[in-house]
């Protein structure tokens, strides 16, 4: 049984063909297919079923296939500890980032980042966190930056920072007038959210517990974006919690909550065991160093908002 063998028959699990796994794996299907068989004879036992389209595992080369991917996953940790080793931060990250995130964290630590580690090369791809989880268990993401708590015995959570929710109203609306405001003064308000699936949502409704579109019973809007929330706050219609990095000095339109304030953990994931821990460790930095002094763990921490399931 060799490593090669073990990537061959994962790659025919992943595509359901011999064929498509011969070309992800850069041979011929005839020298793939042979490979295949020489293992199953070794082993005494057929892994897939090859009466079916796409080809399918048999009960027992399931088994053999989970196992098979927790070896080729501890093999590229290896070569993965070499190449710290030899090369400190350098190499290539597949990082997933949660899109009510991306657009207010990047900008602040992306280019130092890229200049102080120049060898390190980030392959970043906003995601949902569901779609975030499962790239880190399938190896398709090195590291994921959402929002925590995260509590998986498979997975590292290291926690970056604490980001205050706010209330971001219309033009003229009396709460603006307050310097602060409390959680059931907007708990029944008309309220945008975002659409299903975004971990937001469901941290913006467990504070205000009023899911509508803006107060309009006939229309339903599921959007991504926090901007567009905004915009339609701005045209005078509803409200909307937004988190801290994405207003600035010049929005009139936010309110702080009294204490104690509700906060979303932003943290960064890796499966467990992660070696390569230069890079992490720079990120983590990074990260941290770039953020507003207020949001930094040093600061005082309210109540974190849950997110998930998912």
């Amino acid at each position: 049984m060799t490593l090669q063998q073990l990537q061959y028959i994962v790659a025919v699990d992943d595509t359901g063909q011999f064929s498509r796994a011969a070309r992800i794996c850069h041979v011929t299907q005839p020298t793939l297919t042979t490979m295949v068989r020489k293992l199953e004879d070794e082993l005494g036992m057929a892994i897939f079923d090859r009466r079916t389209l796409p080809v399918r595992p048999t009960p027992e080369g399931a088994a053999l296939l989970d196992q098979a991917r927790v070896v080729l996953r501890e093999a590229d940790q290896l070569k993965a500890l070499v190449k710290e080793v030899r090369t400190g931060t350098a190499g290539t990250y597949r990082i997933g980032i949660i899109p009510t995130l991306a657009p207010y964290l990047l900008p602040l630590f992306l280019g130092r980042f890229a200049d102080d580690h120049p060898q390190a090369h980030l392959n970043i791809d906003e995601q949902r966190t569901s779609r975030i989880l499962e790239g880190l268990r399938a190896g398709q993401l090195d590291i994921g930056i959402l929002a925590g708590p995260v509590h998986e015995p498979d997975l590292e959570s290291i926690t970056l920072f604490h980001e205050p929710f706010l209330a971001y109203l219309p033009a003229g609306h009396p709460l603006l007038k307050q310097r602060r405001i409390a959680r059931k003064e907007v708990r029944r308000m008309p309220m945008w959210v975002l659409g299903e699936g975004h971990c937001l949502r469901d941290q913006a409704l467990s504070i205000c517990q009023q899911a509508s579109s803006g107060g309009h019973e006939n229309i339903r809007y599921s959007t991504g974006s926090i901007e567009t929330l905004k915009r339609l706050v701005n045209s005078g219609s509803g409200m909307t919690l937004v988190p801290e990095l994405s207003v600035g000095p010049e929005d009139r339109n936010v309110r702080r909550f009294m204490a104690p304030e509700p906060v979303r953990e932003v943290v960064l994931l890796v499966r467990t065991p992660f070696v390569r821990r230069k890079a992490l460790d720079a990120l983590t930095k990074a990260i941290r160093s770039s953020i507003p002094q207020r949001l930094r763990l040093s600061a005082n921490v309210s109540e974190v908002i849950p997110t998930g399931p998912y």
